[in-house]
């Protein structure tokens, strides 16, 4: 039972007579009559048990989006339902009104819409619905829970894509610069071309030569469908939020442009979500497309408050590509002891691939520094600055090992990242 803002109201107006005529006796007969008045409005308020309801799935968006919750309450009793109806969604799911009053006659059944504005990626639930069931006078309410369980699913909102377009546009570019055609420097045929002096000779083809009357050798250019393997940390080091993101999301961001783009290039991607167990795992070997695929195993990935397991990172990465690739460990580069984790398996990774660790750098960072107006301040500053310094000592030990390092703040880490991989291509190391 619940009692209304109605019922409070007329409680306070029944002190009226009691504060006229002082006495138990006023005082029992107003008890009475709100007592009489607030059962009499419960008795004839429609049955919760002659209620259903029923939810429209709201299916997919994307985090930015909207959707829409469809509620259906049917009215199986004799009396009209005079109701307060509560969707309970989780605080996330950005439910817009979602208490409204609804009138459903006896038999019939009603339509309740309530907007969703999801705030945060991931499986976003309603558990249950909550009903007030009100009387002719709106005193009082039976309430019932109702269960309606629905899931939302948020999904990544890959504003990189606007980038797209321009990154592929630069493959394309790359594809036709004779630049990439190196002597040597790859194991596909290109074409057939006159010998000059310098060329090896284990080049010459010796049927052209024949057939033409003249010394014919072979042109070689780098291979175009390498594999492409993007590990993301979901560790601890993945909770932090920087520039009001998680370092999840912006990791996220970067391997959904990279791997689009390298599936374009004619490439194989394959994606792993990993902190002490594989989280997630993806790829363009798959039946479908592969962006639907990327999305759909990243909306339930969270940080989990561990350390990673650097030591199984080769294991992984041996686990779905047994021959020479390109792996991108999207990282931070300033969690826990470098020299014990990322460094030596870096370097032990960089013997038999291509590396590119990937992290997004806190823009603060670079603002820091240029206040010293006070003396926490400086303190701020210097932190800051001894911050960057290890940073690049990191970053200058990586590339010292053969790894590239990409390292930039959330909004342009994805760009740079797609910029490293088409870069790695145009030298042939792909």
């Amino acid at each position: 039972m619940a009692v209304s803002g109605r019922f409070v109201l007329l409680a306070l107006l029944g002190l009226v007579p009691v504060l006229l005529v002082p006495g138990w006796q006023s005082a029992m007969v107003t008890v009475l009559l709100l007592a009489a008045a607030a059962v009499l409005d419960l008795a004839l308020a429609a049955r919760p048990r002659d209620l259903s309801v029923h939810r429209a799935d709201p299916g997919n968006v994307p985090l930015g989006g909207s959707a829409e919750s469809v509620l259906t309450v049917a009215n199986a009793g004799r009396r009209a339902l005079h109701a307060v109806v509560r969707d309970a969604w989780q605080p996330s799911a950005g439910a817009q009104e979602p208490v409204q009053r609804l009138l459903v006659p006896a038999g019939e059944r009603r339509r309740m819409k309530v907007a969703l504005r999801p705030t945060r990626r991931g499986e976003l639930a309603a558990a249950h619905v909550t009903v007030r069931s009100f009387g002719p006078l709106g005193l009082a309410a039976r309430q019932r829970t109702l269960p309606c369980p629905a899931s939302l699913r948020v999904l990544p909102p890959f504003r990189s894509r606007r980038h797209l377009p321009s990154k592929l546009r630069q493959l394309r570019e790359l594809d036709g610069k004779a630049a990439v055609q190196i002597r040597g420097a790859g194991t596909e045929f290109d074409s057939l071309r006159d010998y000059v002096r310098g060329d090896d000779v284990r080049s010459i083809d010796w049927r052209a030569t024949a057939r033409r009357s003249a010394v014919v050798v072979r042109t070689w250019r780098p291979e175009r469908d390498r594999r492409v393997v993007i590990l993301l940390d979901t560790s601890r080091t993945a909770a932090a939020r920087i520039a009001d993101e998680p370092r999840l999301d912006t990791g996220i961001e970067a391997a959904l442009l990279l791997a689009v783009l390298a599936e374009r290039g004619g490439d194989r991607v394959d994606f792993l979500a990993y902190d002490r167990r594989l989280r997630a795992r993806a790829g363009s070997a798959e039946k479908g497309s592969l962006l639907g695929r990327l999305v759909q195993a990243m909306v339930p990935l969270a940080a989990e408050l561990i350390e990673l397991d650097w030591p199984g990172i080769p294991a992984q990465v041996g686990a779905v590509s047994s021959h020479r690739s390109l792996v991108v460990l999207l990282t931070a580069l300033d969690g826990g002891a470098p020299e014990e984790g990322l460094l030596p398996v870096a370097a032990r990774l960089a013997r038999e691939h291509v590396v590119v660790v990937a992290s997004v750098r806190d823009p603060a960072l670079g603002r820091m520094p240029q206040d010293r107006s006070s003396a926490a301040a400086v303190f701020r500053a210097a932190a800051a600055e001894h911050a960057l310094l290890e940073r690049e000592a990191v970053s200058a030990q990586l590339r010292r090992a053969g790894v590239e390092v990409v390292d930039a703040e959330p909004q342009q880490l994805p760009p740079a990242l797609a910029d490293a991989y088409i870069r790695l291509k145009a030298a042939g190391r792909l």
